[in-house]
């Protein structure tokens, strides 16, 4: 898939991979597997260490491990986008250029938050990130995780002011700031609410940064390509309401405890998370594992 006229390479179906655990340290076994499994079902590229990824939890030694295992074990086969954001801007600046070192193809950089900064101090935190890191950068907004919504005039400002800043993953399902996004900036728009994935593809979003991939990925990449403008919007309305159960209980409890769940009930990494995340609690985890047998991805 490609859509013309824009300046980001990242398109398509991109999963926001988990970082699997066993005994509190990283099973590079199992992060392998995973991800020579979404290669083989078409998954467009990679999100290492972002929000599923648990990365508020990870070191610094453990996010590199990830990002130079992710370049080893991708061979360059699809791309690799590393999540570096952090609430402050030197460690945020330290993250994003050992992931540079690491390989990887572009940077995933997310709102500060608990600081909670206006619009100028955002646009200071993600020019230093720009200023030092040639690689391309994608802003990254989740008001629900932050406390902040950043404004389409920041973007706006920021895609203007440096080319390689080449989209925003935009978590909050606004419509009609999508269209502005699409119209007014020059970043494309990667859908970060999988609910909505037809309706941001619909209104020129070039892919999307998703949860829901970990457990369906072939047909997550085919719902971003079929709801396309000209693409199979017959085939789209299904896929959206085959995925709608899925995308609404992996948010049951908070991301990633659902999908690390799901997937170990689907036998392919454990379901261990860090403190303060914990195992989910029973009656959630009932409804969980009714919608993984109903959408035939258990027994």
């Amino acid at each position: 898939m490609l859509v013309q006229g824009t300046r980001c390479r990242f398109q398509g179906s991109y999963v926001a991979l988990p970082t699997p655990f066993r005994n509190g340290q990283i099973d590079y076994g199992d992060f392998a597997r995973l991800i020579e499994w979404h290669i083989a079902s078409g998954t467009d590229g990679l999100v290492i260490a972002g929000t599923t990824g648990e990365a508020a939890t990870l070191s610094e030694p453990e996010r590199a491990g990830l990002f130079a295992a992710a370049v080893a074990i991708t061979r360059r086969r699809v791309p690799i986008i590393g999540g570096v954001g952090t609430n402050c801007t030197r460690t945020t600046l330290e993250a994003a250029q050992g992931a540079v070192q690491a390989g990887v193809d572009g940077l995933l950089v997310v709102t500060p938050y608990y600081n909670k900064p206006g619009r100028r101090g955002q646009v200071l935190h993600f020019s230093a990130v720009a200023q030092a890191c040639r690689i391309p950068i994608v802003l990254y907004n989740v008001p629900g995780r932050t406390g902040i919504d950043m404004s389409v005039e920041a973007v706006q400002e920021l895609g203007a002011s440096h080319p390689h800043i080449v989209a925003i993953k935009e978590a909050k399902p606004d419509l009609d700031k999508v269209r502005r996004l699409v119209q007014e900036t020059q970043v494309a728009v990667l859908c970060g609410e999988d609910a909505a994935i037809a309706d941001f593809m619909g209104l020129g979003a070039v892919g999307v940064i998703g949860v829901v991939a970990n457990l369906v990925p072939a047909k997550t990449a085919e719902l971003v390509r079929a709801a396309l403008p000209g693409g199979d919007h017959l085939r789209a309305a299904q896929l959206v309401e085959e995925l709608a159960p899925l995308a609404r209980d992996l948010f049951i409890e908070a991301n990633p405890v659902p999908v690390k769940t799901a997937l170990a009930k689907m036998g392919r990494l454990s379901a261990e998370v860090r403190l303060p995340l914990c195992e989910m609690e029973p009656s959630t985890l009932a409804q969980l594992e009714s919608t993984l047998r109903r959408a035939q991805l258990i027994g």
